[in-house]
């Protein structure tokens, strides 16, 4: 699935729970210290890591590739597919 990041970064905890891996921040907290998580291929135990755009989160069987918006969009903005920005496109 691809996450369209409308700031600079994310902390890893918030992506898994904006893209629907998990119920809460604290859930996806549990997810990351379980240790089935990687960013860019290499396991992250740091819940807060900041994820930018170009990083591949991977969470269990689940991909996110983290794109960033051009021109910086802010919070409510289109993308050019008509989404609202943040809003997960599950491909």
């Amino acid at each position: 699935m691809n996450f369209d990041l409308d700031r600079e970064h994310v902390e890893l905890n918030q992506l898994l729970k904006l893209v629907g891996l998990a119920d809460s921040g604290g859930q996806g907290k549990a997810i990351v210290a379980s240790g089935d998580v990687t960013v860019d291929g290499v396991v992250e135990l740091r819940k807060t890591a900041k994820i930018r755009a170009g990083q591949i989160v991977r969470a269990g069987d689940a991909e996110i590739r983290v794109l960033g918006v051009e021109g910086g969009g802010a919070p409510g903005s289109s993308r050019s597919d008509g989404l609202p920005v943040g809003v997960v496109d599950h491909v």
